[in-house]
């Protein structure tokens, strides 16, 4: 039961340390299990959607970069 827990917190620990511009943790399901892995931007320059969520931590960290690149379009389309 620890190795499942451990993965989950190094998953965690390594989306939060590559997405810094996003509060990043895993949702609780109605019966107590962990669900969906979510992601809240807390800062503009990172992405774009105010929330993202998926099912696992690759969909995430996917889903993330995608936003990252949004973002960086979205300034560039500000400067001109």
């Amino acid at each position: 039961m620890n190795t499942p827990i451990r993965g989950h917190d190094q998953q965690l620990a390594r989306l939060r340390t590559e997405f810094t511009g996003h509060r990043i943790w895993r949702a609780i399901r109605w019966d107590g299990r962990l669900g969906d892995w979510v992601a809240s931007l807390h800062d503009p320059e990172a992405g774009v959607d105010p929330t993202v969520i998926r099912s696992s931590p690759e969909a995430l960290r996917e889903a993330l970069v995608h936003e990252r690149e949004r973002a960086a379009m979205k300034k560039i389309r500000g400067l001109r």
